[in-house]
């Protein structure tokens, strides 16, 4: 975002009149899209205005209504411009992802004229009905996700942000978050001390998120909590009028249970030993990434596949070419060909509640499968994600920085993530790499080499298909196909 603004800034030191250009912030809730806005708008000396449009589902709230109605007024383009008493403020279309639509129109349909720029200039009211020029005006729209309509997200420039880091996270309670909670509730910076460690217990025991929203209601609360404790003690005695003689609280990894109650969340692996039949696998969500348990159990039966644990569509098809992968390989493998004549075979993903979908957990399923067939545990601090075909092809997947995220709070230590998503290592924060073994994997059989707690049978990998671990600071293209990610 900042090397956006440099590039408009350049620009705009050079020509005399340029259109505003149109961003859109993508990423889970928490990590500063608004904020960012508000930056921009200081830092292009533009006047700042937030349009919501969660829930907005009329399309007169921004083309504005005919003055034949009864109480007609102009949309919001409008109204907000007025406000601003300028021609060339910034436009913050704040949540355009949950725009809906009913009876009276679409309102991501109006918007495509406000957001193109060859059409903006000429953008006609419905209440003053004349034309207005906006082509000066810098939009910037934030989503969580991009279910946005194609035409509209055709004219913006997609800017991706992705959720913090631990050490993040530390830096911007430590340099924001915690100045302004002990601003907010009356506090002096010599009445209250946070630790570092604290501050780390709270991000990994207390909130699980890719922003740093519930961390900010954590440290409100201890805030408010010492404020009641320092009121309820009464005044310090003045001791000879000493400077240091207020009380000074202390919170510290030791006493954060008693301003926060018992930890809400387990940081580490959810399972410490290695087991038969459950794959660690990784998911992304509108929240940022999480860790996802796949179980598998053999039944006797005569060959059926249960799939249970809210599955979507994808998932379930994902999970159908699984099996098939591995009946396909059974005999390579060092299986029994036929254990689908005398087994039934039963993949759950908890939690049974949370709707899932996705084709990024078919390695994870497969791995599942071989492991309740084989007997062989899987390593419990090895994470995996990635869709696989049926020649036992690993592809890419979408949402990788999340779900690494995700398996460092988990307390995971290698990750297999597809070959061709080796080229998305370069993006990722150093310290993200550093503590986190990353293998890059192109075919199945690799994936049962580090996965599986020991080899299956001699032999049963073919030569050609060895995995290989390849230092994941260095990037590569090659054989990357453009693929549709999920």
């Amino acid at each position: 975002v900042k090397e956006r603004i440099l590039e408009y800034l350049a620009v705009q030191s050079r020509v005399k009149q340029m259109k505003g250009p149109i961003l859109c912030l993508v990423g889970p809730p928490g990590v500063g899209k608004t904020s960012l806005g508000q930056s921009m708008a200081r830092a292009t000396n533009r006047k700042f205005v937030r349009i919501s449009l969660g829930g907005v589902r009329d399309e007169a709230e921004i083309r504005g209504h005919r003055r034949t109605y009864i109480g007609s007024m102009p949309g919001r383009i409008v109204q907000n411009l007025s406000k601003a008493g300028a021609r060339n403020p910034l436009i913050m279309l704040d949540e355009i992802d949950k725009m809906s639509m009913d009876f009276r129109g679409d309102p991501s349909s109006a918007l495509l004229e406000v957001l193109d720029p060859e059409q903006n200039h000429t953008f006609n009211d419905h209440y003053l009905e004349v034309d207005l020029d906006l082509s000066e005006v810098m939009f910037v729209a934030t989503a969580n996700t991009l279910n946005i309509p194609g035409p509209l997200l055709d004219r913006m420039e997609v800017i991706r942000l992705p959720g913090y880091t631990e050490e993040e996270k530390l830096h911007i309670a430590e340099r924001y978050l915690v100045p302004k909670q002990i601003k907010a509730n009356g506090l002096k910076d010599d009445e209250i001390r946070i630790s570092e460690g604290a501050v780390r217990d709270m991000v990994r025991y207390y909130t699980r998120e890719s922003g740093v929203r519930n961390l900010e209601r954590e440290l409100a609360k201890i805030c408010r909590k010492v404020v009641k404790d320092i009121a309820l003690a009464g005044p310090v005695p003045l001791a000879g009028k000493r400077k240091n003689s207020k009380r000074t609280v202390h919170v510290g990894p030791k006493n954060l249970s008693k301003y926060l109650g018992v930890r809400r969340f387990d940081f580490g692996r959810a399972e410490k030993a290695n087991e038969v039949g459950l794959v660690t696998g990784l998911a992304w969500t509108e929240v940022g990434g999480d860790l996802l348990q796949i179980e598998a159990a053999l039944v006797p039966g005569k060959g059926q596949l249960t799939l249970t644990g809210k599955l979507g569509d994808v998932m379930q098809e994902s999970a159908k070419a699984a099996l098939s992968v591995v009946r396909a390989r059974a005999q390579a493998l060092g299986l029994d060909p036929d254990f689908h004549k005398h087994h039934d075979i039963h993949v759950h993903v908890p939690e049974g509640a949370t709707p899932k979908d996705g084709p990024s957990a078919g390695i994870a399923m497969a791995t599942a499968l071989v492991s309740v067939l084989s007997k062989v545990p899987v390593r419990a601090n090895v994470a995996m994600t990635g869709e696989i075909t049926l020649r036992g092809r690993v592809l890419p997947i979408g949402g990788l920085k999340e779900k690494l995220l995700a398996a460092l709070r988990g307390g995971i230590d290698t990750v297999l993530i597809p070959e061709e998503n080796r080229k998305d290592l370069a993006d990722l924060p150093r310290t993200l790499i550093q503590n986190l073994e990353i293998v890059p994997v192109r075919w199945f059989d690799q994936v049962l080499d580090v996965a599986l707690e020991r080899p299956l049978a001699p032999g049963a990998v073919p030569e050609t298909e060895t995995a290989v671990t390849v230092a994941p600071a260095v990037a590569s293209e090659d054989e990357a196909r453009p693929t549709q990610r999920h």
